[in-house]
């Protein structure tokens, strides 16, 4: 028996797996064609047992599967030839735990700090939808703690290793409040906090880590942003009637997975060898979406879209010019409208939407070195003043 088609994983939105936003009339021609050639082809994992098997092909709506799967799972994962885990952790001091928030859930989290000098700055990560902070999370991680930042993570409730029905978001703003929870402890600790702090949010986790600077305006130095959601283009927003039936039916039926998805990792990674080495991501959320997630999704998006001007603090925002999932050209609108002076859009020729995880090897190694990059340059202003 073969595992289902490698889903998109890593770090990607909600929208462009939901077929409302894929149907005709509300997708560009090319996006069209795009998703036409895309077939599902079953993935195997040749170094498996049938006992392994069983259970990473486990119902995971529950928090419990999830853990054995990751548990039995990891020493694989971590054991891919992909460039994020090339990067030697000998020097690093990396920590796993569980902690249990305000509202009572238990939160996976986990932190990776350089052993030998205290850290640049901190460095706080919102994974994007479906995903988890134990997979390719773990090599980004990696890379920037080996370049001297105290890189920190955790899983959204309901995603990875954190409490919660899989891939349920019955409030975004709930899980902002829990994303701003978690790193406010964080950097009150003693020995971060003097230290210059940063966001960094891919696909989804860009919405994140924007909503959390909105409620936070003041508290953070910059925000890295890869590939953001933080709009839905023009061409992908469903029509009126279309959403007040989602409305509707989210209401009466929130849990349901009833939106259709369609596996978009082709579009998403354009390196081959990486596009398939995303299936290893056993605890990613892959089923269709929920109702209620995609109607939080659309409010959110939206909220977004009419507050872009009120994003003020510094921005490094980094995209794919060949990205369908997520549209440069909304990245291209969150540059020009964001009021803040120290803004940068770095726009990579080719490139798709899963920039440090998708990629041929050398334009990860750069899209690496521009955050690296503007982040050093940023701490060593902050740490000057």
């Amino acid at each position: 028996m073969s595992l289902p088609p490698a889903k998109l994983s890593s770090g990607r939105s909600f929208f462009e797996g939901c077929a409302w936003f894929q149907g005709k009339g509300w997708r560009r021609q090319g996006r069209e064609k795009a998703a036409a050639a895309m077939a599902s082809r079953p993935v195997r994992f040749p170094e498996i047992d049938d006992e392994l098997r069983k259970i990473i092909d486990a119902n995971m709506d529950e928090v419990p599967a999830r853990k054995r799967a990751r548990e039995a799972f990891k020493d694989i994962q971590l054991g891919i030839d992909h460039i994020l885990f090339k990067t030697p952790c000998d020097g690093l001091k990396m920590e796993e735990s569980y902690e249990v928030n305000s509202r009572g859930l238990e939160i996976f989290t986990k932190s990776w700090l350089p052993k030998s000098s205290s850290p640049k700055a901190v460095v706080c990560f919102c994974h994007g939808y479906g995903d988890t902070c134990t997979f390719f999370v773990e090599g980004i991680a990696r890379k920037l703690a080996s370049s001297g930042y105290g890189f920190f993570a955790m899983d959204y409730p309901g995603y990875g290793l954190s409490e919660g029905l899989h891939g349920y978001i019955p409030s975004f703003d709930r899980l902002v409040d829990d994303v701003i929870e978690h790193y406010s402890k964080v950097k009150e600790k003693p020995e971060f906090r003097t230290l210059p702090s940063f966001l960094f949010g891919e696909s989804l986790g860009g919405a994140v880590a924007l909503k959390v600077h909105l409620k936070q305006p003041n508290a953070w130095n910059g925000a890295i942003l890869v590939a953001p959601m933080c709009k839905i283009a023009d061409d992908m927003t469903p029509p009126w009637l279309v959403t007040q039936i989602l409305i509707g039916v989210a209401n009466l039926l929130p849990k349901h997975k009833l939106v259709p998805q369609k596996d978009l990792a082709e579009a998403a990674f354009r390196d081959p060898k990486n596009r398939k080495l995303a299936a290893y991501n056993v605890i990613a959320y892959k089923d269709k979406p929920r109702l209620k997630t995609a109607l939080e999704m659309l409010r959110t998006t939206q909220e977004i879209e009419r507050r872009l001007e009120e994003v003020s603090l510094p921005l490094l925002i980094l995209h794919g010019e060949a990205d369908i999932v997520t549209d440069p050209s909304v990245s291209k609108t969150l540059h020009e409208k964001a009021c803040c002076s120290d803004k940068k859009l770095k726009l990579y020729k080719d490139a798709y939407h899963a920039l440090l995880e998708g990629e041929p090897d050398e334009m990860i190694i750069q899209v690496f070195n521009d955050i690296i990059s503007w982040l050093d340059e940023r701490s060593r202003e902050t740490n000057s003043c």
